[in-house]
């Protein structure tokens, strides 16, 4: 059956599921804005959690979002496993009268908990399901689901040992539109200031947020004049990094949580963050050379994993939080932001690590299983 056929007189219903953290999420919407350039006349339901992350980023996006009652269970105390196990049942009737009303071709989750009861719900009416993880580690929801979905998609190559081999495809980790537009653009005249984008994830990071105003200021005063930070904080930490910028004399442009990502990036010179998959997938896209702190804490150390790739690419640098001063990474800020050949090797290796194409091949899967099923 070709594509034409495939959505003459019938257009494509694609749900989407997961969520709880942006890296979930901004893969979901990169596919579905896929779908939507490939098939105009698709219609989008994501299924998610009651998570402001979630509901506010889709609502930013335009996509109608329904939720359900569940609760994660891995690394919780007993009281909240309880909870989430007695809670399971009724996440996943409400997921099978979502699934009921909406009638959906095909059902892709992008990982988090609340995937589990709408793929096992989807996979007992016949609906074909594909799931796709971002990290080198998949996480648990993802491991369970790969017995019963159709597909897997998963974003960095040799990340497959939890999966059945005959059922993966590498897709790469899908990044938005917007963001995909600015490849190759030149956003930055010449003269301007350097300027560092510091991120901590959708939550923020304290660690960051206490080491990078002492780094900044240990680059002299001499230097300082010529830098400009852009630094994504969290909600709590605010003022108090506003003020130690002021402190040390540079310019800075501090918020919670930068909604515009298009804009942030596209002056970022090199990038201080964590190792969150979907946000060094952005980075390898744009070819932006990055120092990567790995949040500790991550499940199974992912984020560390996550970013051994883009290290061996050489397109980045790693330090674990627990060994890094502020003057160790002072100078290895200073190494690489007023060396105009590193900054470019680095690039070129960022770009040569991404997947650029990674929207169309998961809509490509997506696609194939529908087919099937018709």
């Amino acid at each position: 059956m070709e594509v034409a056929e495939l959505t003459r007189g019938n257009n494509i219903r694609l749900l989407l599921t997961g969520g709880g953290t942006g890296g979930h999420l901004f893969p979901a919407v990169a596919t579905a804005q896929e779908f939507q350039k490939q098939f105009p006349g698709t219609t989008v339901l994501f299924v998610g959690t009651k998570r402001k992350v979630d509901t506010a980023s889709l609502l930013n996006y335009g996509y109608e979002s329904k939720t359900i009652d569940c609760h994660g269970v891995k690394g919780k105390n007993i009281v909240q496993l309880i909870k989430a196990i007695v809670t399971l049942p009724r996440a996943y009737l409400q997921a099978l009268r979502i699934i009921k009303e909406f009638r959906p071709d095909v059902i892709l989750g992008v990982g988090g908990y609340v995937t589990g009861p709408v793929v096992s719900a989807g996979k007992s009416m016949g609906i074909p399901a594909v799931i796709h993880e971002q990290n080198s580690v998949p996480g648990l929801a993802n491991r369970k689901l790969g017995a019963i979905v159709n597909k897997i998609c998963l974003s960095l190559p040799g990340s497959g040992d939890h999966f059945d081999q005959g059922k993966i495809v590498y897709t790469g980790n899908p990044v938005r539109s917007d963001i995909r537009a600015l490849a190759g653009q030149r956003t930055k005249a010449r003269g301007e200031k350097r300027t560092i984008l510091i991120l901590g994830g959708s939550q923020g990071a304290k660690a960051i947020n206490e080491i990078l105003p002492s780094a900044i200021a240990l680059l002299g005063a001499e230097r300082i004049g010529s830098v400009k930070i852009i630094h994504q904080v969290g909600d709590k930490d605010v003022d108090g990094v506003r003020d130690a910028y002021k402190a040390c004399g540079v310019e800075a442009v501090v918020e919670p949580f930068f909604r515009k990502m298009e804009l942030v990036y596209s002056q970022a010179d090199l990038v201080v963050s964590r190792a969150g998959a979907t946000t060094l997938a952005e980075l390898s896209v744009l070819g932006k050379p990055a120092i990567l702190i790995p949040y500790p804490y991550a499940a199974d150390n992912h984020q560390e994993k996550n970013g051994q790739y883009y290290v061996l690419g050489g397109g980045a640098l790693q330090f674990q939080q627990k060994s890094l001063t502020a003057k160790k990474l002072g100078d290895v800020v200073a190494e690489l932001l007023f060396d105009e050949t590193k900054l470019m090797n680095m690039s070129a290796a960022m770009k040569k690590l991404s997947f650029p194409d990674a929207p169309e091949r998961i809509v490509a899967c997506c696609l194939e299983q529908i087919k099937g099923r018709r």
